[in-house]
């Protein structure tokens, strides 16, 4: 594949049509210098020449021994040409699989249709993030960054730590709130080396300070908020099309939490029908849980739209002030999506309308109830993982997913980020399911898998294999 990938391709550009300043890729910057608006990583693909054909990828399937081929993200490189290869950092991201489940088609209520499962859990931190992180720590070595910086309910901070320790580039420091992220995530940052900072507060108060601090001390920001994180995070779609023999389903459907999974996902579709390489989008569906539904809120309920550049920001400016005058924080037993000011906010609201989008809310209960159900198909995953499903079989009894239609729903990340809700779910036991689960409104495990007791003969054993299998 004969593709150009000299940086002066890619360039960094306001998402807002009415500013549209441009900077230059070698920029760090997290916002628009001139309205504060996002940036996109754009590019000038005449001179990039991206392929005339999706399946010219499957080629690089031979070279799979090569850094770039082997990785799920770089692999795409005509489509996120912004690094040149000697910079770009790779650990082997995004070997992923998309995997049909029909029983969990069943559960959803897809009678005649597919559901397909993708496995972001699967990547070397366990997580989606390892698509984007890849793309910002390359372009955190072409700047020449020394540290880089994220807040993180868990998932950011794992993937960080993960490739500064592995690549030895650069100083990794995390930002998390009081009680806000889960062992499982936490304990890889604690053992990849990163310099951990709790704060007192939640997601929302560690992203103000580390926007701060990185200004301050100009450390490399790697939330979603910077533009190459979300660059990565678009090759997610390019393997579910791959694997799909580059046919586009009818439905995406994928947790909603800092939204940026469906901002990227949003933005390869644009990139996608722009180049001719897809005659149709898939819908996207975004699912909020319901004690973190910023997105829902202002979507559904309040009519919050993109309308091509000019949204109704006072929308957003009341909604928040709200949120302040109630002191209501998030809270969900799905820490990877407990947040209320989600930073992705407008690519989100732009990819939805892009792809004909709706936004549901899932509860606790509804999204536990669909992380079983995807674990009980041999495939486990953290609990916002659970809120695809949840929202795709909402949808389906709403009539908004036909029971015919192929849907992909987006699992983040792998079971043991969280075990502590696996166990408590599974468990049967009382104290501990209202310790864990019951203060965020989980009443019961309606497909739980109890641990059997039984006394340690060889009768009773044998009795109760008999019973229970």
């Amino acid at each position: 594949m004969n593709v150009s990938t000299r940086v002066d391709v890619a360039f960094q550009r306001c998402i807002h049509p009415s500013c549209a300043t441009t900077y230059g890729i070698e920029e760090i910057r997290v916002g628009c210098g001139e309205c504060g608006g996002l940036l996109d990583v754009a590019y000038d693909w005449d001179r990039a020449r991206p392929p005339r054909q999706l399946a010219d990828f499957e080629q690089l399937w031979s070279r799979r021994h090569e850094p770039l081929p082997h990785s799920g993200v770089w692999r795409f490189h005509a489509l996120l040409p912004f690094a040149e290869p000697e910079h770009i950092v790779t650990v082997g991201e995004g070997q992923t699989i998309l995997q049909r489940s029909t029983s969990v088609a069943d559960y959803v209520g897809l009678s005649g249709g597919e559901l397909y499962l993708q496995y972001e859990g699967l990547n070397p931190s366990g997580s989606f993030k390892d698509n984007g992180m890849t793309a910002a720590f390359t372009h955190a070595r072409s700047v020449g960054a020394k540290r880089a910086a994220c807040a993180s309910t868990g998932n950011t901070s794992a993937s960080l730590a993960m490739y500064a320790s592995v690549t030895g580039l650069m100083k990794a420091i995390i930002f998390i709130g009081s009680g806000k992220i889960a062992y499982g995530k936490l304990s890889q940052a604690l053992d990849y080396g990163a310099l951990t900072l709790q704060i007192e507060g939640d997601f929302d108060d560690a992203m103000q300070r580390v926007r701060e601090v990185s200004s301050k001390l100009g450390i490399y920001l790697v939330n979603s908020v910077n533009p190459f994180r979300l660059e990565g995070q678009k090759s997610v779609m390019y393997r579910v099309l791959e694997a799909l023999r580059w046919e586009v389903p009818d439905w995406i459907v994928v947790p909603g939490g800092n939204l940026g999974n469906s901002s990227a996902f949003g933005k390869a579709f644009i990139e996608l029908k722009e180049l001719g390489l897809i005659d149709r989008v898939p819908r996207l569906a975004v699912i909020n849980a319901a004690g973190a539904s910023t997105l829902f809120e202002l979507y559904e309920k309040r009519g919050l739209r993109w309308q091509q550049g000019a949204p109704q920001t006072e929308l957003v400016d009341d909604y928040y002030a709200e949120l302040d005058a109630a002191h209501r924080r998030a809270s969900t037993i799905a820490s990877a999506i407990e947040i209320n000011r989600p930073v992705n906010l407008m690519k989100s609201l732009r990819a939805l309308e892009f792809c004909d989008g709706v936004v549901r809310v899932a509860t606790d209960q509804q999204i536990l109830d669909g992380k079983a159900q995807v674990g009980a198909g041999g495939f486990g995953c953290e609990p916002a993982s659970g809120a695809s499903v949840a929202g795709a079989k909402m949808l389906c009894e709403e009539g908004v997913i036909g029971p015919d239609e192929r849907v992909v729903c987006i699992l983040t990340g792998h079971a043991l980020k969280d075990p502590d809700v696996t166990v408590a779910y599974h468990a049967g036991d009382e104290e501990m399911f209202e310790r864990v689960l019951g203060s965020r409104g989980v009443k019961s495990a309606a497909f739980a898998n109890s641990a059997v007791p039984v006394a340690n003969n060889l009768d009773a054993i044998v009795q109760a294999i008999e019973q229970h299998a």
